[in-house]
């Protein structure tokens, strides 16, 4: 007999084998009707799935409602989409078909391009296919006969991926629903018709097989999917309200930066109106640092590989990093045949080639002809190792880490903070670079404390203090705090596991002593080398984005790795601990972050231009000019437009170019001494002296004001 224990307690029991659906269908049909997957001891499964004939079984079954449901029904709809694709355009070669925080896609090769003038017919299709109520069947094969289904369906990149990326599994499974058969894990939705009329195909853009710029060219075709059609228009709304505070168009129309491919993708170039407000942020939390008894410093853009290799930056990030700068000429070859070695599936005449130049190149080192792999990676890496290489800085902690350990530190130093905005760089896929919110170059307010460990808890509170403050100070004050904690599981973590317990234990401490929002740990997002708290930020249409971040590290500091020390009271050496932050992360991403966030409509103590003095008629331009130097004088960043152009005009121009304050003049100002101010958002505000006008800005700017973000149709 099989027993199913139900969520809420109670059980069902069989005499004979049933699959889930039955046991739905047993327990009331409009739940087997709403039902469109299920868990079952935890694991997910189809509403299908074959239950044991005996014994004890959880079983959990999903409907719309259930936070699970959505990605199932998503995941469907990509099946069903790639469906009517290969109805509709013949030879049709599918790669992957995941799903996104926000919808999925589908990656595959068509022999055409496909453009947004396709959707709608790929739309009409996918109706069709809904309507039919197609059942989505599973069905298991070996691994031999299904290579050869995948051939005769004329499908290489799935043949490719049984025979490499799926080479260890003796059996695969696929889904049929009516003639189109995918390779597939699951789970999906009972019917095609479960995944009602909410779906919406939104773009297609470019991808490469597995995500290999030297493989096949693909077309990624992106889609959205609800169970609900007025979720579906609010998401839509959503990606429309996005598109408008889009920053690489706001940056340009604004003139705050700009990319150039003679100067490399994911590096930005800051304009002066972007610089600007760049250094605003940076004055603001320099005197944030100062008043918190941080240290500056300053640290080279490279260092020595040696120095992250001690750190594990290197190699644990190594597919993020640029290559090693090598003093040898054969250096850099050297170290690719390293990696490939490593990696495995070199062939002999492939090595013999990669030595045989190498040696061309200079390197003089053994080579074991007849060793392992792992051997003759060892050879090389020791030659290498004689010879000086250099990254470009990936992270600042190792550097700050020598200026800590240059000289002797007694307990009576600490804590000693240090801090920088140091610039590192990434070597981020092409496809992933997006304006300044991914890039290959950037700036982190970054600082690194070292402490005892009695003075853990004072100082991980004083840095969530700050971030805290910085993000109020700009009006991000709705955001959750993720506590990102090792997975036991894997295998990317350093340091012994009661290290880990006891710091993941002092920051969770901490942050709900701190009562703040959230707090939940998730497993397997800490840093490699130390527990995090990072603060997940929701902008003003909804979106979240990680940004600031501290994390405790008692592993860097370890004898295993920079064995840092510190005289304490007994005059014996101890361990003293490490904790990074960095309230705003990159100052690229922030800044990109915040472009959308306040649709380029900054508050005024951050506007790159805070007033501009508009002139009536030519008459009015020397005191506009006057008004001008007075204002500069004043310490605020004020421009002038005197042109010929009708007043009307210019208040256009300075409206579309969100400047928050207009300060309009004319004879009659002159002659009283006054100014007419115009806010960007409440219009003219009337008459004031300038003395007052000034006072009434500057007052505004030394409160950090956020005031009310600009309407929809005020946006650039």
């Amino acid at each position: 007999m099989l027993t199913i224990s139900l969520p809420d307690g109670s059980q069902r029991r069989f005499e004979k084998q049933v699959n889930v659906r039955e046991v739905a269908l047993d327990i009331g049909e409009g739940l087997a009707k709403a039902a469109i997957a299920c868990e079952v001891d935890g694991v997910q499964r189809d509403l299908s799935h074959q239950l044991p004939a005996d014994g004890e079984v959880q079983l959990r079954l999903y409907t719309k409602r259930d936070p699970e449901a959505l990605s199932i029904m998503r995941h469907s709809a990509a099946h069903v989409m790639a469906q009517a694709v290969m109805r509709l355009f013949p030879d049709v070669q599918l790669a992957f078909g995941p799903v996104t925080d926000t919808g999925f896609y589908y990656d595959m090769q068509l022999p055409r391009a496909l453009s947004e003038d396709d959707f709608a017919a790929i739309e009409a299709e996918m109706k069709k296919i809904i309507k039919e109520d197609l059942p989505f069947e599973r069905f298991e094969q070996l691994k031999a006969d299904s290579i050869q289904l995948c051939e005769e369906m004329g499908q290489g990149f799935k043949v490719e991926h049984l025979q490499t990326g799926l080479g260890d599994e003796e059996s695969v499974s696929f889904y049929r629903q009516g003639e189109f058969v995918d390779l597939c894990r699951g789970v999906h939705v009972p019917s095609t018709a479960h995944l009602g009329k909410a779906f919406k195909l939104l773009s297609v853009a470019g991808a490469y097989w597995k995500g290999d710029a030297s493989r096949q060219q693909l077309q990624r075709l992106y889609a959205t999917a609800f169970f609900d059609k007025k979720e579906l228009k609010e998401h839509l709304h959503r990606l429309e309200e996005a598109k408008k505070r889009d920053h690489r168009v706001l940056g340009k129309q604004l003139d705050l930066f700009t990319i150039d491919n003679k100067v490399g993708s994911g590096l930005i170039l800051w304009m002066p109106k972007g610089a600007t407000l760049r250094q605003c942020l940076e004055e603001y939390i320099r005197d944030e640092l100062r008043r918190r008894g941080y240290q500056a410093v300053y640290t080279p853009h490279i260092g020595r590989v040696e120095l992250y290799e001690t750190s594990g930056h290197f190699p644990y990030y190594r597919e993020s990093q640029f290559p090693p700068l090598c003093e040898h000429e054969a250096g850099q070859l050297v170290d690719v045949f390293v990696e490939r070695l490593k990696k495995g599936g070199l062939d002999s005449a492939d090595e013999q080639k990669l030595l045989q130049a190498a040696r061309v190149l200079g390197y003089e080192g053994d080579y074991p002809a007849d060793g392992t792999n792992e051997e003759k990676a060892a050879a090389l890496d020791a030659w290498a190792h004689e010879h000086e290489r250099y990254l470009l800085k990936p992270m600042n902690c190792p550097h700050h880490i020598m200026i800590y350990k240059s000289k002797p530190r007694s307990y009576r130093d600490l804590p000693i903070r240090l801090a920088e905005f140091g610039s590192v760089y990434r070597y981020e896929q092409s496809g992933e670079l997006s304006g300044m919110t991914r890039v290959r170059g950037f700036t982190q307010d970054d600082a690194h404390l070292f402490c005892t460990e009695d003075q853990v808890a004072e100082e991980v509170r004083g840095c969530l203090e700050m971030t805290q403050g910085v993000l109020q100070s700009l009006g991000m004050d709705n955001y959750r705090v993720r506590l990102g904690f090792r997975d036991p599981d894997s295998t990317k973590y350093v340091g012994d596991s009661e290290v880990w317990d006891r710091a993941e234990a002092a920051i969770e401490r901490v942050a709900k002593e701190m009562n703040l929002p959230g707090c939940e740990p998730e497993p397997g997002e800490a840093a490699f080398y130390g527990p995090k708290i990072d603060f997940v930020v929701t902008d003003c249409i909804g979106r979240e984005w990680q940004l600031g971040t501290v994390q405790l590290d008692y592993n860097l500091p370890s004898e295993g790795r920079f064995a840092l020390e510190y005289i304490g009271p007994d005059n014996k050496p101890h361990r003293p601990v490490m904790i990074h932050r960095a309230p705003l992360g990159s100052m690229e991403r922030f800044i990109g972050v915040l472009i959308e966030h306040f649709s380029g409509a900054f508050p005024l103590w951050l506007a790159p231009e805070q007033c501009r003095v508009l002139t009536v008629s030519e008459k009015s331009e020397e005191y506009g000019r006057e008004v001008q130097q007075k204002l500069l004088a004043a310490g605020l960043r004020a421009e002038g437009d005197y042109r010929g152009a009708k007043l009307g005009a210019k208040i256009r121009e300075a409206q579309l170019e969100l400047i928050p304050y207009m300060l309009v003049v004319g004879e009659k100002d002159r002659d009283n001494g006054t100014v007419t101010v115009r806010d960007r958002q409440d219009g003219d505000i009337g008459a004031m002296p300038l003395d007052e006008a000034i006072a009434k800005l500057q007052d505004e700017i030394a409160r950090k004001v956020v005031r009310q973000r600009p309407a929809d149709d005020e946006a650039v």
